[in-house]
């Protein structure tokens, strides 16, 4: 079974981390992630700008770099769903909408592989934290990825977890929303931040690093000492503390 890591922009460029604790926890069950170096961005940014050529151009080369995988794990939602707009991409092109239509059947948020494939919900982990959870947009709403993570936390050792309020709020990030509607953008992560303070969380987790960029910023900028955090990072961290 050859199984890929989907490694995602800004895992690769500003997050390795993240890579890194996926690789070494699936190692854990016999599962060897192989990278093919040719990956490239999923198109995201391109096709919600509107630009769908450019977005085709880099939607081609993850259609061949992952086509021999049985298996495409990436650590976030969003960009593991943008993979399921590749067929509206190539409606009008029957060779790789197939390939489009495959590589969506195949491809897996971490935390979907995890539980739904791997049927792992207790990885023996031990973290005693209090923690709370950001449900990140396309991951929550668009994916489906709901209760994965909670399972996967919930069978982590001494960690108090902490429901935040209004968890399915977005937080303001949106890619380019950011940059166009800054005002607004700013606004709905101060919120997002608000909600955080209330629970008294010591660690904020989640499963897509541009959402926990975007509110990691937000907890600087106002000076709170929450710890920002991936949910496969938590996960690595305490099975190396267990």
């Amino acid at each position: 079974m050859k199984v890929s890591l989907f490694i995602t922009c800004l895992s690769d460029a500003l997050f390795p981390p993240v890579g890194e604790a996926m690789v070494r926890l699936l190692a854990r069950y016999g599962v060897s992630l192989e990278f093919p170096t040719v990956q490239t961005c999923c198109g995201q940014p391109a096709y919600n700008s509107g630009y769908w050529d450019e977005a085709r151009a880099s939607a081609k080369t993850i259609l061949a770099a992952f086509e021999d995988s049985d298996f495409v794990i990436a650590p976030s939602g969003s960009c593991t769903y943008m993979i399921h707009h590749y067929s509206q991409l190539f409606k009008d092109d029957p060779v790789l909408l197939e390939k489009a239509e495959k590589l969506q059947q195949k491809t897996y948020e971490f935390t979907q592989f995890l539980v739904q494939v791997l049927g792992v919900k207790d990885l023996g982990a031990k973290f005693p934290r209090k923690v709370t959870y950001h449900p990140s947009c396309h991951g929550s709403r668009l994916l489906g990825v709901k209760e994965e993570p909670l399972v996967l936390l919930e069978n982590v050792k001494g960690l108090e977890f902490v429901p935040l309020p209004f968890a399915e709020d977005c937080c303001g990030f949106g890619g380019t929303f950011a940059v166009k509607m800054a005002d607004i953008s700013g606004a709905m992560v101060t919120e997002k931040v608000d909600h955080i303070k209330e629970t008294e969380a010591e660690v904020l987790v989640g499963l897509d690093m541009a959402c926990l960029m975007n509110i990691a910023g937000n907890l600087r900028y106002r000076g709170e000492p929450v710890r920002v955090m991936h949910l496969a990072e938590l996960l690595y961290e305490g099975v190396k503390g267990a």
